[in-house]
């Protein structure tokens, strides 16, 4: 999507961030008040309400305008200090404290005119969330008792959160607490405007005080520089000569439910799970397919508005929004950004939907499967690969046959997922998507490229005689109606089924889970693929005939890891047969997918480019497998309190009332079978229930008493799992018989139907 936008680029950044250049015909009606705290939308019905929604502002009016941007900098920065910031974000030159002294006082004064009282250094520890601490721009007091405000080059460019409580996987122990932010000037800082007034917020790097990565940010900015490298060693080879840099391009679609927060409130799993663990479907679900792009309701519509207004002051592209296949479900969509700014404006994106949803009174969830039956969410991270002059390598023209620097990258990719699959698959595993991948709206969980007809065409002809003379064209689609213009159509359909799927000229990877930083796939993503390129790059360096060495490698690469491409119905299960005769690995889980981080490949190509030490990849491993078995204590835990104090409990008031009209009714000299019979049915299942909640008791007592580490993750995998299913199931089959009135809390039909 979002064709023709620049997309990856030091420049395509400055693009989108400069308001100047945000086209001024392209505007919206959206909300011109800044912290308006609203209350619950029932719908806009009166006369008030309606013209509340008129009150409107120009989308380039408040783009960026909380973001210290190209724009803000150019302005306020002397001309040397400017240049001196331009060349470290574009050339990577470091830069000297005296520069950013100027730079910290000149952001400060920026940051206190929008109402800042306070600073941060907001990171991205190995929580799956952001982190920061807030600091006042207060110094000493002065003898006439005022305060002086002041921000130094120092306070910028490096903090010092304690590091001991954040997850480590065994690279610091407890008692060993520094850890250091560090600035990350290739992401602008901006001004968030909450509940707490308004905050300076630095996007940062974290990492311990023996230098190893403790964030998500660091070694996605290590993947970036070397990805840069090998990509610029492949154009020189095809005579470019005036690209000094090549960045990963990323566009981080987000999909999210919405619920009634008072009804959210009374479901437990919801509160401390992000996902209901009980629950029967209603009679309609999303069957009928009429969600999917339909009307946006008053409710949504107005918590989507809010939400773009916010983003588009912090700088954040928000483009598409709609809603998805299920009932609830939802999607937003920005444009695409270099790969360490789009992971934070996912971050922001992520944040600012919860924190909207509240003042609306709904609650957001982001889990992968907040409810069992219906489509889940993930994010589509799509990657592409640009050069500072403005060439996107993944663009294949209008003849790929015969652009051999396309066919290179392109069977470059494949080469670097076919080989480092289940790596590619880690990167997208958390205790959610176990529950998502293979299901109706998420690709399954084995790692296959679609290509598509035209460029599968090509490889076909480039295996079978080592040249592609030909590809395949668009045409024309043709409406049958005089009055629609004919259209022009693509060269290749679209597989929502595949995991890794070429879409014109990028790759989407919709593996990602909706709750995950996409900052873990794209390191994967960006070392896999420079690897690849450094390999062939050592090749055709040394080749004596380039065109005949280059011709050569592309058709090898097409042949040794065609296996890796299927443009087929990846749900099938005749698909899953297939992928086992060409060996590709089926992954279906998250415990099985960590040891990928650890083998000697993994290992031996991260140290090889610097992204992750040895140390480093053990240590996230361990984290992940903490992680895992932590999420599944917390899901069995509240399944066992929900159980013990509201479902068995209501159940048995319920069999009392039952029990009661069994005797009423016989007594009054009627058929009581009916009765009698339900009576019977509900004790059997509540006789189940009991029983499968004292196995999940036992089972979760025993993951309890487990020493921390894979054999509890495994454990909790092979046991806790499905012991929290087998309770599930009498539980739910109780729901559907009996009285509403009667159960506990809010049903699938309240949730997902009544926001």
């Amino acid at each position: 999507m979002n064709k023709g936008v620049p997309t990856g680029s030091w420049s395509a950044f400055f693009y989108v961030m400069r308001v100047t250049e945000v086209s001024a015909p392209c505007t919206a009606q959206i909300s011109g008040r800044r912290n308006m705290r609203l209350p619950v939308v029932t719908g806009f019905n009166t006369r008030k309400e309606t013209e509340n929604m008129s009150e409107a502002i120009n989308v380039a009016e408040i783009f960026g305008e909380d973001v210290f941007n190209d724009t803000v900098m150019l302005e306020r920065l002397p001309k040397k200090v400017y240049k001196d910031l331009k060349k470290t974000i574009e050339e990577g030159k470091e830069l000297d404290l005296a520069t950013a002294d100027v730079i910290a006082h000149e952001m400060k004064e920026w940051a206190i005119e929008k109402g800042a009282t306070h600073y941060t250094h907001w990171f991205q520890p190995l929580t799956g969330v952001t982190a920061e601490k807030h600091d006042s721009f207060i110094s000493a007091p002065l003898d006439n008792g005022k305060v002086l405000m002041s921000f130094s080059g120092k306070e910028l460019i490096k903090g010092e959160p304690d590091a001991s409580s954040f997850p480590s996987g065994g690279l610091r122990a407890t008692f060993e607490a520094r850890g250091y932010t560090a600035w990350d000037c290739t992401s602008p800082a901006f001004v968030r405007h909450d509940a707490a007034g308004a905050t300076l917020c630095i996007p940062t790097a974290f990492c311990s005080y023996t230098g190893e990565a403790l964030d998500q940010k660091t070694p996605l900015l290590r993947s970036m520089e070397v990805i840069s490298e090998q990509a610029l060693r492949l154009v020189r080879l095809f005579g470019n000569t005036t690209a000094k840099k090549v960045t990963p391009s990323v566009g981080a679609e987000q999909e999210y439910f919405l619920v009634d927060a008072e009804k959210f409130r009374l479901r437990k799993d919801l509160i401390y799970t992000g996902r209901t663990l009980f629950g029967a479907m209603p009679p309609k679900g999303q069957e009928l397919d009429d969600h999917y792009f339909g009307t946006i309701r008053q409710r949504i519509a107005g918590f989507m508005k809010d939400t773009n207004e916010e983003l588009w002051r912090v700088g954040v592209t928000a483009k598409t929004q709609h809603n998805e296949v299920a009932p609830a479900q939802h999607e937003l969509a920005p444009i695409y950004a270099p790969a360490n700014i789009a992971v934070d404006h996912n971050h922001l994106v992520m944040q600012t939907l919860k924190r909207v949803a509240g003042r609306h009174g709904m609650k957001c969830l982001l889990h992968e499967k907040p409810f069992a039956g219906v489509n889940g969410s993930g994010k589509h991270d799509n990657w592409s690969i640009t050069t500072d002059d403005g060439r996107n390598l993944l663009e294949p023209g209008k003849t790929p046959h015969e652009n051999i620097q396309f066919l290179l990258v392109l069977t470059c990719i494949l080469k670097a997922v076919d080989e480092h699959a289940d790596l590619l698959r880690e990167s997208a595993a958390d205790p959610g998507n176990d529950h998502r991948l293979g299901a109706n709206e998420a690709p399954p969980a084995i790692i296959s490229v679609f290509l598509g007809e035209q460029l599968e065409d090509v490889l076909q002809q480039l295996i079978s005689t080592g040249e592609a003379t030909h590809s395949l064209k668009g045409g024309k689609l043709e409406t049958g109606v005089r009055t629609l213009p004919d259209l022009a159509k693509d060269a290749t359909d679209r597989n929502r089924t595949s995991p890794f799927a070429f879409t014109g000229n990028k790759f989407e990877f919709r593996m990602v889970g909706s709750r995950d930083s996409v900052a873990g796939p794209n390191v994967v993503i960006n070392t896999i693929v420079a690897e690849a390129f450094s390999e062939a790059c050592d090749i055709l360096e040394k080749a004596d005939d380039f065109e005949m060495a280059v011709h050569d490698l592309i058709k090898q690469y097409a042949i040794e890891h065609h296996r890796i491409v299927f443009n087929g119905n990846g749900y099938a299960q005749a698909w899953v047969e297939e992928a086992a005769r060409r060996g590709l690995p089926n992954i279906s889980s998250m415990v099985e997918a960590i040891p990928a981080l650890t083998t000697e490949k993994s290992v031996s190509m991260f140290e090889r480019f610097n992204v992750f030490t040895r140390a480093e990849l053990e240590s996230r491993a361990e984290i992940k497998y903490e992680n895992y078995s932590k999420a599944i204590n917390i899901e069995a835990r509240t399944m066992i309190d929900m159980a013990s104090k509201q479902i068995i409990p209501a159940v048995i008031r319920y069999t009392k009332s039952l029990a009661d009209t069994v005797v009423a009714v016989k007594e009054a000299g009627a058929d009581m079978s009916v009765q009698a019979g339900l009576l019977t049915e509900v004790s059997g299942l509540l006789a189940e229930t009991k029983k499968a909640l004292e196995a999940l008791i036992l089972a979760a007592d025993k993951a309890s008493d487990m020493e921390e580490g894979k054999q509890q993750a495994e454990y909790c995998h092979s046991d806790v799992v499905p012991a929290m299913e087998a309770l599930r199931k009498p539980v739910d089959e109780l729901e559907m018989i009996v009285d509403k009135e009667a159960w506990p809390m809010p049903s699938y039909g309240d949730l997902i139907f009544e926001v």
